[in-house]
């Protein structure tokens, strides 16, 4: 049997993980590239890292992308281009590239043209085999959990994009949800907020920091400073927040994410409720580690919370075993 490379590959949003089927995390960068503004079918100039610091700056004649939005693909030609180009990072030796197959997680709640879509843009950047797997299933995986076991599990996984819950059972989804309001709105909330209670204009990245630094500055006790430009004068003004202040302006997105995420209770069969206050629901996701989220998820779900010990690379490392595991491919594909 010729040889070829297995991995798995997590299209987020907001990063893009690539895992060795031997749990070496390979790439991972933000989904982001940076293209010429006339557009055209050239390799991008930059991509991942250093593409997402031209993000509020990016020079005439060069424009910034993201080809994964709320987790599937929108735009297949972006799209297919960015994934050539993280693979020929991911996968530096030239044997590596012969005849590689990955599996890659996809939304729970993707549509089957959205689905497809993602098939044909892995399959085009050169993999000769993709299997879908439902990114909640991948990360349940990744954090040790076995989909096949006759007890239930529960997984809510916040990305950048999307967020989702499910349960699931023996190789069957018990009940799942999913919204697409996660990460990416609590950082226009973010701004939002800035620009309307404080007069201050700042821009995506300084949001994001902003958001990821609530939750280091929450467990010290220390003010946030934020830098950014007056609305008024249009000088550049600093401002100091008390870490409650913002995220009470992250509340209301917050209990709009889990609100949505709840109804996966109703659906719930009774048997399995047992199971899961036994094992708890396990949290991954970017989004899952903003301030007080668990404790929020636990008021509404009635279940204890904990996170994942790697939350943030946990859905790659799943789907990277998946590739092996003809039984969860055959399960849970949804291709």
């Amino acid at each position: 049997m010729p040889f070829s490379t297995r991995f798995g590959i997590d299209l987020g949003t907001a990063n893009t993980v690539v895992c060795h089927r031997g749990g070496r995390i390979v790439l991972n960068e933000p989904s982001v590239m940076a293209v010429r503004a006339d557009g055209g079918n050239s390799a991008p100039v930059l991509i991942g890292r250093e593409a997402r610091e031209l993000i509020g700056r990016t020079p005439v004649g060069l424009t910034t992308v993201r080809p994964i939005r709320d987790g599937v693909i929108t735009d297949l030609q972006s799209a297919r281009t960015f994934i050539v180009a993280i693979l020929r990072r991911a996968l530096r030796q030239p044997w590596e590239r012969i005849r590689p197959r990955a599996a890659v997680g996809v939304p729970a709640g993707a549509t089957s043209l959205e689905r497809r879509a993602l098939v044909e843009a892995v399959e085009e950047a050169g993999v000769s085999r993709v299997d879908l797997v439902p990114e909640p299933v991948a990360g349940a995986i990744g954090c040790g959990i076995d989909p096949l076991q006759p007890r239930a599990h529960m997984v809510v996984d916040v990305g950048g994009g999307t967020a989702e819950v499910s349960a699931f059972c023996f190789g069957g989804i018990l009940s799942t949800r999913s919204c697409r309001i996660a990460g990416d709105e609590m950082t226009m909330a973010l701004h939002h907020f800035l620009r309307q209670e404080h007069q201050l204009v700042v821009g995506e990245l300084t949001a994001e920091d902003l958001k990821i630094r609530l939750r280091d500055a929450t467990a010290e006790g220390q003010p946030l400073v934020v830098e950014g430009r007056d609305v008024l004068t249009s000088r550049p003004r600093l401002i100091t927040l008390d870490p409650q202040e913002v995220a009470d302006a992250l509340r209301p997105t917050v209990d709009g994410i889990v609100d949505a995420l709840t109804g996966c209770l109703e659906d719930l069969p009774p048997q399995a409720v047992g199971d899961i206050m036994h094992e708890g629901v396990i949290a991954f996701g970017g989004g899952s580690l903003l301030a007080g989220f668990e404790q929020r998820l636990e008021e509404e779900f009635g279940f204890g919370v904990q996170h994942a010990q790697r939350p943030l690379t946990c859905v790659a490392e799943g789907a990277a075993r998946v590739v092996s595991m003809p039984n969860v491919i055959a399960a849970f594909s949804g291709r």
